[in-house]
């Protein structure tokens, strides 16, 4: 519901049914993407010593397999629109892949590389996604990459051909700024283990 009141209402006569599921999975996958860097770093910083290969490759998994699940999403919307050619839906992707003087073409191709075929590819081996370094890089180029999606939603209807890069990359640091704060803040204030928690022993020795 947020965001067919928050995104998709900036194009004001275009609708799409599934756009609430596009934009969730969107969200989803970015999150796990930060949840995996954030514990990524903690692990390498001295803390969450019980972290282990197993963790990192179920974080892995969960990031291909909902990559996977966008890129489902995404090409489900784009088909029935392409196939219908309906002018009050086709407007969407007309404005995004070749309007505006192609303005930004570039960004609708540059999104399904970054989101799709490079995690795809990248995380498709079972080694890799038990490496912390394959994980940092993949995260990463996910985090981007969603961010380079949502430009993609808002910018076309409410900047047109006018959009620009730098305003956007300085909220983006006040953002990641402002999470860093609190993050750190409460990181010194609470223990990362729940020692009592009844299932931390299973959590610990978990295997896959």
């Amino acid at each position: 519901m947020a965001a067919w009141d928050w995104v998709m209402s900036i194009d004001v006569h275009w609708f799409s049914t599934m756009f609430g599921w596009y934009v969730f999975a969107s969200w989803w996958v970015s999150g796990l993407a930060a949840v995996t860097l954030t514990a990524i770093y903690l692990k390498q910083a001295g803390y969450l010593h019980f972290l282990n290969a197993n963790h990192l490759h179920d974080l892995g998994k969960f990031m291909f397999g909902f990559s996977i699940f966008w890129t489902y999403i995404w090409f489900s919307q784009f088909m029935l629109i392409w196939y219908a050619n309906l002018p009050e839906e086709a407007v969407y992707f007309n404005q995004r892949l070749g309007g505006f003087n192609g303005h930004y073409t570039w960004i609708f191709y540059f999104n399904l590389i970054i989101n799709f075929a490079f995690p795809f590819l990248v995380m498709m081996t079972r080694d890799a996604k038990r490496q912390m370094i394959m994980l940092k890089i993949v995260c990463i180029a996910i985090l981007i990459g969603h961010w380079f999606d949502f430009y993609l939603m808002i910018m076309p209807a409410t900047m047109k051909g006018e959009s620009g890069f730098v305003i956007e990359i300085g909220i983006a640091l006040i953002f990641l700024g402002s999470f860093l704060l609190l993050f750190t803040k409460r990181l010194s204030q609470a223990s990362l283990v729940p020692v009592n928690h009844p299932f931390l022993d299973e959590s610990v020795h978990h295997t896959t």
